[in-house]
């Protein structure tokens, strides 16, 4: 497992100067809220307002990366594999990707419903990333300059980016 922590690490940490978000599923990651007050990335919840404890300990939150942090090592190793979250590279801050982040959580159906939209499980952001028109993915990469996500199996690593407008995947076997 060490290998793979290695692996994705220099992926996630490969472009100079940009920062490192992880977009973190509460309801999939066994005591994020400890971690990361124990810890302390910055983040943020994506839900708004103060929220009932059992609210807070499913919601999604936003987390800034640090190369080698104990936080990020900890993400890697025990949630790359078990679709704890999804990774986003941008040169924006934290505030500015939890806005960008916020306007994905509610979808709505063909009836007008509103649903929530998963998009920070790499099940659902692989699948959906395809899908999209330029217009969809210029809303959804908005400050991001690529999202990183584990694929089907844990051994492989892939990379969206926008590029003239299209989406650009590369699969990167990590081991």
């Amino acid at each position: 497992m060490k290998d793979i922590v290695e692996a994705v690490s220099l992926h996630l940490f490969a472009e100079e100067g940009a920062a490192v978000f992880a977009v973190l599923d509460g309801a999939s990651v066994p005591d994020l809220l400890r971690k990361l007050y124990d810890t302390k990335p910055e983040h943020e919840c994506l839900y708004r307002g103060e929220l009932k404890p059992d609210l807070a300990e499913v919601a999604p939150y936003l987390a800034r990366l640090e190369p080698r942090s104990e936080f990020a090592g900890w993400v890697i190793q025990q949630g790359w594999g078990n679709h704890w979250g999804v990774f986003a590279v941008s040169p924006a801050d934290l505030p500015a990707m939890r806005h960008h982040f916020r306007r994905f959580l509610i979808v709505y159906d063909s009836e007008g419903k509103p649903l929530y939209f998963r998009y920070y499980d790499p099940r659902v952001l692989r699948t959906y990333l395809p899908t999209c028109n330029a217009e969809e993915l210029a809303a959804v990469f908005g400050p991001v300059t690529s999202y990183l996500l584990e694929g089907e199996d844990s051994n492989t690593l892939l990379h969206f980016k926008l590029v003239s407008g299209a989406l650009v995947e590369k699969k990167q076997e990590l081991g």
